[in-house]
């Protein structure tokens, strides 16, 4: 083909491939950084909560039922059994926003507000 340079194709896939991984790689660093602040959230919003007079017993979905509280974009807290059952894992168990998708990392507290698990 008349004018066509294999090695421009070449370039602009390495080009096109290393913005994708720094994207994702700096939407992991980003992430990451943001666990210690949900974390902190987390506890604070559960201990919130027990003051409140909400029952922890059924593992309720903190960042939803105090969304008003929550302010960490993109992680949910969310109250497990310690240590953790397989209800735990059941969909129907899982905050909302990270069970459609709208979230994609959550820190779990216990009862006692102790974080058990952080993903």
């Amino acid at each position: 083909m008349k004018g066509f340079h294999p090695w421009l194709l070449g370039m602009i896939i390495v080009f096109i491939g290393a913005v994708l991984f720094m994207s994702f790689a700096l939407y992991g660093i980003m992430a990451k950084s943001a666990a210690p602040t949900a974390i902190d959230s987390c506890r604070t919003l559960c201990k919130f909560a027990k003051s409140e007079g909400l029952s922890l017993s059924n593992g309720p979905c903190l960042s939803d039922a105090y969304a008003d509280r929550w302010d960490v974009p993109d992680w949910v807290c969310d109250v497990a059994h310690a240590p953790r059952q397989p209800v735990d894992n059941l969909p129907e168990n899982q905050c909302a926003p990270f069970r459609e998708g709208r979230a994609h990392h959550f820190v779990e507290v216990d009862e006692n507000c102790q974080v058990i698990h952080v993903v």
